[in-house]
């Protein structure tokens, strides 16, 4: 038996002990304060006991102050398996917070107590972001076994506050400890992906969410004359925002589907309570996803020209305000992540993997933005966030091949 073989069969019995570690992630519900939770404290000690009894003992935490959280502060993980080499080391992050259960009724059982059954372990937080989380364990864990080292070394990141922005998860260690990271080095974060883990996500689209308000002059409906529509002129500029998708936005990339900036109004406020009214005020909000060739900026400055030219005609003021924005570089097809990430996905699943862009935001994006080479790849049965949330133990064990075929390839 080779090494890789042996390594590959220590995966595959492996069994309990995903199912133990799996049931005990679950069984500490980490929600972020704004989900009205404590944070991730509790959840993170359980893991770093966990894995130094298990014999993964280098272990560093970096923790980012939160006074909204009992323990004041939101705890970032670090495990490093030292490697033959330690340049171009192997990141493999992922992340220990969880969203809440939702509506209880909904579930088979109680959503923090695992449930194994034909394969498929049942419980909140056992795809999202567990089965990544405990597939990158469980590879560590057999290279140890067989006494092989790595061939970089491999750093697993266990990060806070993903659900939520990130703000003391990724962002903070990327602000607050520059050091950390090195320019080299290589970030694989299981936390999406297709059932048969064909997709490496290498780009996403620049994100920007506005909501734009229109002042004008409340009057009666039978005398408009008297008054300024804000809601027509409103109206008048959500169609022709949506209209910059075909005017300046106009690129291709077949990287993404859809293929194209999307430019979309969405919600719309209530205004005036009555129908014989004219608004006065007026809000919605505009939802654009760009190619990232189309910097943020770009798209503002269109939409002001646009408000600008609408003022005069209707008799108001516009102005947007910036609910959230996300730019972040691309990773090229060619990177060496890519290329060693898809060998080791042919390797164990048999599967030829592609770069894809997406149009939503992932925890990649600011590690990118920083410069540093994210990929985002799991094989996923995609039942985050919802309730009877599941993970295959066939998804489980086989990312752990293909993480342990990682760290013996980086």
């Amino acid at each position: 038996m080779t090494t890789k073989e042996g390594i590959f069969a220590r995966i595959e019995a492996s069994e309990a002990g995903i199912v133990e570690l799996e049931t005990l992630l679950t069984g500490i519900p980490a929600f972020a304060p704004e989900s009205g939770g404590s944070g991730e404290l509790a959840k993170c000690e359980a893991l770093e006991k966990w894995l130094r009894a298990h014999g993964i003992k280098q272990l560093e935490r970096y923790d980012s102050p939160d006074p909204r959280v009992p323990s004041g502060k939101r705890p970032n993980l670090v495990a490093t398996i030292e490697g033959r080499k330690a340049d171009q080391r192997l990141w493999i992050m992922s992340h220990t917070d969880v969203v809440p259960e939702g509506d209880r009724s909904m579930w088979r059982g109680d959503p923090f107590k695992v449930v194994y059954e034909d394969g498929k372990l049942i419980g909140r937080g056992v795809e999202d972001n567990q089965q990544g989380l405990v597939a990158s364990v469980f590879a560590a864990l057999a290279l140890l076994g067989e006494g092989e080292l790595p061939a970089h070394t491999v750093k697993l990141l266990f990060v806070a506050d993903e659900e939520v922005g990130s703000a003391h998860g990724i962002q903070f260690l990327i602000d607050s400890h520059p050091g950390l990271f090195r320019p080299d080095d290589l970030f694989v974060v299981p936390d999406g992906g297709v059932a048969d883990g064909s997709e490496i996500e290498v780009a996403e689209k620049n994100i920007c969410w506005l909501r734009i308000v229109t002042k004008g002059k409340q009057t009666h409906a039978a005398m408009p004359d008297k008054g300024a529509n804000a809601f027509v002129a409103a109206s008048d500029l959500a169609v022709r925002i949506h209209g910059l998708e075909k005017a300046v936005f106009t690129a291709r990339d077949r990287l993404f589907d859809p293929d194209r900036s999307t430019i979309n109004p969405t919600k719309k406020e209530a205004n005036v309570p009555n129908v014989n009214t004219i608004p006065g005020d007026d809000a919605f909000c505009v939802d654009l996803r760009l190619l990232p060739q189309y910097p943020i900026d770009l798209a503002l400055s269109e939409i002001s020209k646009l408000m600008r030219e609408l003022e005069p005609k209707y008799g108001v003021t516009m102005a947007y305000e910036v609910i959230q924005r996300n730019e972040s570089k691309a990773t090229a097809a060619d990177a060496p992540v890519v290329l060693t990430l898809a060998a080791a996905i042919k390797e164990v699943y048999g599967v030829d993997a592609h770069a894809i862009g997406i149009g939503g935001g992932t925890v990649a994006a600011y590690l990118r933005k920083a410069g540093y080479d994210a990929v985002v790849w799991a094989r996923m049965e995609e039942t985050a966030h919802q309730p009877n949330e599941s993970a295959l133990m066939a998804n489980i064990m086989g990312d752990a091949k293909v993480f342990a075929s990682l760290m013996l390839r980086a």
